[in-house]
């Protein structure tokens, strides 16, 4: 999938009225969702009205939201700190596709980057999938 400004749009305003296609809420997906947010729904991200929105769309796609499933609190709030921070990095004005794609080629993009900041015994319990959780290895750098 080519990234450009109009496909962030896309997946990020699709979570918010459920309509996005489950197939595209990918792990590239979930990021893009987030710089989008963080840029243009900023209120739903600072007001932690997120975790509701992504919530509302498993709910929508058939994604049962429990102790076990669906919904992470720890691991969307890390990922939203980690957006946040790449963007605080480059202009305002940059293209949002210019951005994911440079968080796309960093480190960040790994699925385990988490693992570096959090046993995975301590990130994927139901505590840390209900609330959020602070770090257990070291702390966050954003």
């Amino acid at each position: 999938m080519m990234i450009t400004d109009d496909s962030i749009k896309y997946i990020g305003e699709g979570v918010i009225a459920r309509t996005l296609p489950k197939a595209k809420w990918t792990h590239q997906g979930h990021l893009l969702a987030a710089l989008y947010w963080h840029r243009h729904c900023a209120n739903l991200v600072r007001d932690g009205k997120i975790g509701e929105v992504i919530r509302r769309y498993n709910e929508a796609t058939g994604v049962i939201n429990s102790d076990n499933s669906g919904y992470h609190e720890t691991i969307t709030l890390a990922y939203l700190r980690m957006t946040r921070w790449f963007l605080d990095r480059s202009a305002a004005t940059q293209p949002l596709a210019e951005i994911a794609q440079a968080l796309l080629q960093s480190r960040f993009a790994a699925r385990d980057w988490p693992l570096i900041y959090w046993r995975a015994a301590t990130l994927f319990s139901p505590s840390a999938r209900l609330n959020w959780v602070e770090p257990d290895i070291q702390t966050l750098p954003f």
